[in-house]
C-alpha cells in the first residue's frame, strides 16, 4: 500500500484527498516513515507523527506533506541554514511562502539538509554532513537545495520547498532527476527566508513533475506587505496543459552553449532540441554578449550581499555564542567556530570587494554587467519566446570531487547564474540520461511568464517520457 501512495503525483494525492477517497493521514504516515528512515542525510528535522492531523481540512493541496528547505524560518522548529552557528534556532515567526501554503492545505513534513546558508553547488558545505544523489549515492545530490531535491527524487516527500540564489534549484532538480523552477524574482515572498543575497534570492518549488511544480508555486506568489520587493503575479496562475509546441520560438544562446558540456549532456541536449521541433517549436541561435561574464559578476555580487546579510550573525541576538573575554573576541570566536570554510571565503571576498578602494573596480563594474546582461536577455525575447540550455554542464559528480577546487565548483552555476542577474523565471526539467544520471534541460522566460513556461515544460515532459520511479521504490 506504501509504495502505492508514494507513486502518486502531489496533485492526484491532494484531489484524491479531497474527494474523500484517501486518508490524510495515512498519506502522511507514509511519507513520515520513509522519511524518518532516510539513508540520504535529505533531512535535518522531522515532524511528530500527528503532523497531518494538524493540517486544515480545506484547501486545494489538501494535507499533501511538504518538505522544507532549512533556511525557511518556521515558527518553534529548527531552522538553521545548514549552519552550526544557528544549530538548534527556532524562531518565533513563520515564513511568508510557508504560512501560505500551510494555508492552502499542506503539512509540514520536515526541514531538508542544505548547502550552509544556501553557498554551494554539492550540498556538501553542510554543517550536518552531505546529502547523497538517490541516483548513486556516492555522487552529489547539487545544491544549495540538495536535501530538498533529494528527498523529492527518492520518494522521501512529494514536494518540496528551495531556493534559487544562483541556481540552487535547478542545479539539483537537474542532478537529482525532477523539476524545479526558480520563478520570476519578487513573484515570491522572501520574508522568513534567512538570507545570502538579498538580490538574487528567490523561493520556488521543486516537484516530480511540472504539473505539481505549478500547483506549488501558484500557492506561493503574491504581494507580501512584509517584503518590499514583492510584486503581484499580473496574471491568474493556471495549470500547465500544453500538449505540443506549435508556434513556439525556442533560442539556444551561442554564448551559453560552448566548451565545457560534457559529451553526454550536450547529447542529450540535442536530443531535446529535436524533440522540441517535432513538437512544433523553431529553434534558433541568439546572442547573449555578456552571458559569459554572468559568472565573474555573480561571485563578486552575492558575496558582497553576503558579507553584509550575515554580519547580524555575532553572537550577541541568538544562534551560537562562543564565550571571550571582550566583545571583539568574542563577535570573532563565534564566527570562526560557526561558519565553515566556503561561507568564510565568500564573506571575506564580499567584504573585500565592498571595501575603500576596490568598491568601483568590483562591485560598481559587476553591477555594470548585470545590467548588460538583463538588456541581452530582453533584447533575445524580443526575438524568441524562451532560451534553451542545459541547466548543468555534467551529470552529477562524485562526493569530494571538487571540494578542494572551488572555481571548478563554481562553473557547475555557468548555465543558471545569467537567469538569476536577469531576474527572469527558468525552470529545469529532465531531459534523459548519461552515464545512467539525470540530465536537465533549462527553460527561461521573460519576467513573469511562468504561464507560458510551465505550459511548454509540461508538452516537452510529456515528449521526454522520463521516469525516475525506480530511484523511488
Amino acid at each position: 500500500m506504501t509504495a502505492e501512495l508514494i507513486a502518486l503525483s502531489a496533485k492526484a494525492a491532494a484531489d484524491a484527498i479531497s474527494a474523500g477517497e484517501l486518508d490524510r493521514a495515512e498519506y502522511f504516515a507514509a511519507y513520515r516513515a520513509r522519511s524518518a528512515a532516510d539513508e540520504l542525510n535529505a533531512y535535518v528535522w522531522i515532524s511528530e507523527e500527528g503532523g497531518a492531523r494538524a493540517a486544515p481540512v480545506s484547501g486545494e493541496l489538501g494535507g499533501v506533506p511538504l518538505a522544507v528547505k532549512d533556511l525557511f524560518c518556521t515558527e518553534g522548529v529548527p531552522s538553521q541554514a545548514g549552519s552550526k552557528i544557528l544549530e538548534g534556532y527556532r524562531p518565533p515567526y513563520t515564513a511568508t511562502v510557508v504560512e501560505q501554503l500551510t494555508a492552502a492545505g499542506t503539512v509540514l513534513l520536515g526541514k531538508t539538509n542544505q548547502d550552509e546558508f544556501a553557498m554551494g553547488s554539492s550540498n556538501e558545505n553542510s554543517a550536518y554532513g552531505p546529502v547523497l544523489n538517490p541516483w548513486d549515492r556516492t555522487r552529489v545530490p547539487g545544491g544549495s537545495s540538495g536535501g530538498s531535491a533529494a528527498a523529492v527524487a527518492a520518494g522521501l516527500a512529494p514536494w518540496a520547498l528551495g531556493t534559487d540564489t544562483g541556481g540552487s534549484i535547478r542545479q539539483p532538480a537537474a542532478l537529482c532527476g525532477i523539476v524545479g523552477l526558480k520563478p520570476t524574482y519578487g513573484s515570491v515572498s522572501r520574508y522568513g527566508m534567512i538570507a545570502f543575497a538579498s538580490s538574487l534570492d528567490q523561493a520556488g518549488p521543486l516537484a516530480r513533475d511540472v504539473t505539481d511544480a505549478a500547483l506549488l508555486y501558484r500557492h506561493m506568489a503574491g504581494r507580501d506587505p512584509r517584503d518590499a520587493t514583492s510584486v503581484a503575479h499580473p496574471e491568474e496562475l493556471v495549470l500547465p496543459s500544453a500538449q505540443d509546441l506549435a508556434g513556439l520560438r525556442l533560442g539556444v544562446p551561442e554564448d551559453l552553449t560552448g566548451e565545457g558540456v560534457e559529451p553526454g549532456v550536450m547529447a542529450a541536449f540535442e536530443a531535446a532540441l529535436a524533440q522540441a521541433e517535432a513538437l512544433g517549436a523553431t529553434v534558433e541561435r541568439v546572442a547573449l554578449p555578456h552571458a559569459d561574464y554572468g559568472l565573474s559578476a555573480y561571485y563578486v555580487l552575492a558575496p558582497a550581499e553576503c558579507s553584509s546579510n550575515l554580519s547580524r550573525f555575532d553572537g550577541v541576538r541568538y544562534g551560537l555564542r562562543t564565550p571571550a573575554d571582550d566583545l571583539t573576541a568574542m563577535y570573532t570566536q563565534t564566527r570562526h567556530d560557526g561558519f565553515g570554510p566556503e561561507v568564510k571565503r565568500r564573506v571575506m571576498l564580499g567584504t573585500y570587494v565592498l571595501s575603500s578602494g576596490f568598491y568601483d573596480a568590483y562591485y560598481a563594474s559587476a553591477q555594470k554587467v548585470r545590467t548588460l546582461i538583463a538588456e541581452d536577455f530582453a533584447r533575445a525575447f524580443e526575438r524568441v519566446d524562451f532560451l534553451v540550455t542545459p541547466t548543468s554542464p555534467g551529470v552529477a559528480f562524485e562526493l569530494g570531487a571538487l571540494t578542494g577546487d572551488p572555481l571548478a565548483m563554481y562553473l557547475n552555476d555557468y548555465f543558471t547564474v545569467p537567469m538569476s542577474l536577469a531576474g527572469v523565471p527558468a525552470i529545469s526539467l529532465p531531459c534523459g540520461l548519461s552515464d545512467g544520471l539525470p540530465v536537465g534541460l533549462q527553460l527561461a522566460g521573460p519576467a513573469f511568464s511562468e504561464n507560458r513556461l510551465l505550459d511548454a515544460a509540461h508538452a516537452l515532459e510529456a515528449a521526454f517520457g522520463f521516469d525516475g520511479a525506480a530511484v523511488r521504490a
